[in-house]
């Protein structure tokens, strides 16, 4: 039989996304990077004079440092206070001031001279990776102003000992190029990982589309055999009232009345189909012990197979559990147990405890088992007319878990069978 479950709407603590998040990953990456630059200045401006015997205007250029660090701690105070992503202009003007503090910082220490200057070559790299077209040549643009001033404009460096000029000039530029290409591959390994990252959420939310749409499909399909199956069960209704009256006590008059209750099961079925999507919430009339939810939705299932019996087991721990369960939820669990019933009619085992800050449900059977060929594409996309009858049921219930948060495996039992084991965090679902 096709249920149909409305979706259920985000919770107001949804995740940021991506796109939000990708924008912030990006600019606590060059907050990073700024970070490494500080600490670079430092180390230059205290190590090299007393290591090359030069004289360097070290206050001034520790001034540059702690100048980018107040930029840092600026820009963290500012992305506390600001709930939009950071666009690309913000990006492009944190990278510009980077090339603006080592300017000012080469300047200081011997300007194109310094082997230093290579590190522009970084902050144009990753430029380029992060930034549009535009905002990329802009900076390279501005990177190539700069060393090119800096060749004409610069403070020089007086070595006292000129015969190691050179070589302290050539261990300078292997140093530079060892820290370029560090950096270079430390930030684009990450913004790699965070593209694939964001990849692969939106193929999910694609995924996520698609399966709703199926679903909106569905919908409309049983709306529609709702509105022509309501006349025949009334016929049907009429004419078991009659048979009902005209036969004699005894087996058949049982018969007839288990027929009578199966059709009402079958017109609340359809009744429940046309009901408004917000009535859905809190089945029952509000918050219940998980244990009583469980019981409420066996009884259910059981009046509509009577013939099949159904074992429940309640951890200790549901009793004092209280729950607002969705009724999609419920019907993802009536699903479950009707597979099971329909694997194995002569026992089906369901056990409800709490596992790992969630409600957790097995339904276990006897029967063959699922082919792990159908298993991979069982909850995926509606399987239509199949021999183990395992297909829309199950699609359905996996979406109106992941709606929920939680989850749905198809285990092999012990023994011969299947385990339905259903998850959902309590906190989508508690009182």
């Amino acid at each position: 039989m096709l249920r149909i479950m409305a979706p259920m709407p985000h919770p107001p603590s949804a995740p940021p996304p991506p796109a939000h998040r990708h924008g912030r990953s990006q600019i606590a990456r060059l907050l990073v990077l700024r970070w490494l630059s500080v600490a670079a200045m430092a180390a230059a401006t205290l190590a090299l004079p007393p290591l090359l015997g030069v004289e360097l205007p070290q206050a001034r250029m520790l001034a540059v440092a702690v100048v980018l660090a107040g930029c840092n701690l600026g820009t963290l105070a500012w992305l506390a206070g600001r709930p939009a992503p950071p666009g690309p202009w913000a990006l492009f003007t944190h990278l510009a001031v980077d090339i603006a503090g080592w300017s000012v910082f080469l300047y200081l220490s011997g300007g194109a001279t310094n082997p230093l200057i290579s590190l522009f070559l970084p902050l144009v790299a990753i430029g380029a990776a992060i930034l549009p077209a535009f905002q990329g040549w802009l900076l390279a643009a501005l990177a190539v102003a700069a060393y090119s001033l800096l060749w004409h404009v610069n403070r020089p460096i007086a070595f006292r000992a000129t015969a190691d000029a050179m070589h302290w000039h050539l261990t300078g530029m292997w140093i530079t190029f060892a820290l370029s290409a560090l950096v270079v591959v430390w930030f684009v390994a990450r913004a790699t990982a965070a593209l694939r990252r964001r990849e692969r959420e939106l193929a999910a939310a694609r995924e996520a589309q698609a399966r709703d749409e199926q679903i909106l499909a569905l919908a409309n399909l049983a709306a529609g055999a709702a509105h022509k199956l309501g006349t025949p069960l009334g016929t049907l209704r009429i004419l078991a009232d009659e048979l009902a009256r005209s036969a004699p006590p005894g087996a058949m008059r049982e018969d007839l009345e288990l027929m009578r209750a199966q059709i009402e099961h079958c017109k609340r079925i359809l009744g429940g189909l046309t009901a408004d999507a917000g009535a859905l919430r809190a089945e029952g009339g509000g918050a219940l012990p998980a244990d009583d939810w469980m019981r409420t939705v066996v009884d259910r299932w059981q009046a509509l197979r009577p013939h099949v019996p159904a074992r429940l087991t309640c951890a200790e721990s549901l009793a004092g559990e209280r729950i607002v369960a969705d009724a999609t939820l419920g019907e993802a669990l009536h699903t479950l147990i009707n597979n099971a019933a329909d694997a194995s009619p002569g026992a089906v085992e369901i056990e409800a405890g709490l596992a790992d800050g969630a409600l957790r449900v097995e339904v276990r059977d006897r029967g063959p088992g699922i082919a792990p060929a159908l298993q991979a594409e069982l909850g995926r996309a509606p399987l239509g007319a199949h021999e183990d009858g395992m297909g829309i049921g199950l699609f359905l219930a996996h979406a109106a878990l992941a709606r929920l948060g939680g989850t749905l495996a198809l285990l092999p039992r012990a023994g011969g069978g299947t385990i339905a084991r259903l998850s959902v965090p309590l906190e989508r679902i508690r009182s």
